[in-house]
């Protein structure tokens, strides 16, 4: 399933290693908000250590704009990974330069060197050659495990890949092996359930599903596209009206496995203290718009969600920001928790969802990508992926 070569299958002892992992966390005020992504990079630094390697990690932050910019500088990532690997974490404040190149010429045996903002060039997000060398000169080794950025052909991601021997880090293998198996040869009954706002940001998933899935559950705003498709009043509910054709021919070759929500629950205005009920789906009253899926509709996806085998989740069943509209989206994490099914949430908002509803430990697998994993559902290569030494 997962043919690329990861850091076991070379060898490594006492190389020097340039890891690109994925430290884009939020950070306000030098305040790290949720460290799950540096803790996902743990398994291959780890690693790395106890084999003695020089280890130099690089990741992006934020969009600085191929500019220094002090509020996405990655030094507040420093304490917290030194105190979850239990080891000083040097930190350069360039990710490439004569400062940097000397910093890693002293490095020891086992050391660990956090490199600043790959994004502070501009080359970086062009994949830019030159860039793509400076990187390369400081390690023997290129690892990627930015399964998040995996998506995306930048300098640090794709270009240095390109130099140097390059293999997969642990979190990467996961995640490809997760997703992959999910889509390619899933356990019967496949149930994925879509939500989020847009439909147009899901074309590719949902045809690519069309052929693998046995029911595609549908909720979060791309619902009301797919009911002004069939004809539905939606009222003031957000819609795209530029994708209703491709929601109706998806409608009409889905041989009934698009499922859409038999009830919603309507606002009559986009705020958490709106009035609001409850109403069948189809019937929606001017001035007002659909905020989240309604219990029956609850109940029924809960229903195939519990003789589902494996389930794949990507996006959120209503605006589940709202404490009043997020019962869907909490619901549904409830049912896919307590079903026996392999579950597989696929990043963004689906993931923090799942994180705050205190049930994180009862999936299977959550991806630390969003666009990385909506790539894999569409069937897409991953450009960080595909440029991997082969096995």
């Amino acid at each position: 399933m997962f043919n690329k070569k990861t850091i076991r299958d070379i060898e490594i002892a006492q190389k020097k290693v340039l890891v690109r992992v994925d430290f884009n966390v939020p950070i306000t005020d030098g305040i790290i908000g949720d460290d799950t992504r540096i803790r996902a990079a743990l398994p291959t630094i780890e690693y790395l250590v106890k084999k003695q390697c020089k280890v130099i990690l690089c990741s992006h932050l934020g969009r600085p704009d191929g500019k220094f910019d002090a509020k996405y500088s990655l030094k507040p990532v420093v304490p917290r990974l030194s105190e979850l690997i239990g080891k000083p974490v040097q930190f350069a404040k360039d990710c490439i330069g004569r400062e940097t190149e000397d910093l890693v010429e002293k490095m020891g045996p086992g050391d660990v060197l956090l490199l600043e903002n790959t994004r502070f060039h501009a080359g970086e997000t062009k994949n830019d050659p030159e860039l793509s060398r400076d990187l390369a000169k400081l390690a023997e080794i290129y690892v990627n495990d930015a399964f998040g950025s995996a998506h995306r052909a930048h300098s640090s991601t794709e270009g240095v890949a390109r130099i140097l021997p390059a293999v997969a880090g642990f979190l990467m293998e996961k995640e490809i092996l997760f997703l992959g198996s999910a889509i390619e040869s899933p356990e019967r009954p496949f149930v994925a359930i879509l939500g989020g706002a847009k439909v147009s940001d899901k074309i590719g998933v949902i045809r690519n599903l069309l052929s693998k899935a046995d029911q595609i559950l549908i909720g979060g705003g791309m619902a009301n596209t797919f009911f002004k498709a069939l004809g539905y009043p939606v009222g003031d509910s957000l819609v795209e009206d530029s994708v209703l054709e491709k929601a109706r021919e998806f409608l009409n070759m889905s041989n009934k496995k698009i499922r859409l929500p038999v009830d919603v629950k309507i606002a009559d205005k986009f705020e958490n203290d709106a009035n609001w009920k409850v109403i069948p789906s189809g019937s929606i009253p001017d001035g007002w718009r659909i905020l989240d899926i309604g219990p029956e509709t609850i109940k029924s996806y809960e229903k195939v969600i519990q003789n589902a085998k494996t389930i794949v989740w990507n996006g959120p069943m209503g605006v589940f920001e709202f404490p009043e509209f997020s019962k869907g989206t909490f619901g549904i994490a409830y049912s896919i928790a307590n079903s026996s099914a392999k579950s597989i949430i696929g990043g963004g908002e689906s993931a923090a969802a799942i994180q705050q509803s205190g049930l994180a430990n009862k999936i299977t697998h959550i991806s630390t990508g969003g666009g990385a994993s909506l790539e894999m559902l569409e069937g897409k290569s991953l450009p960080g992926v595909s440029v991997l030494m082969d096995k």
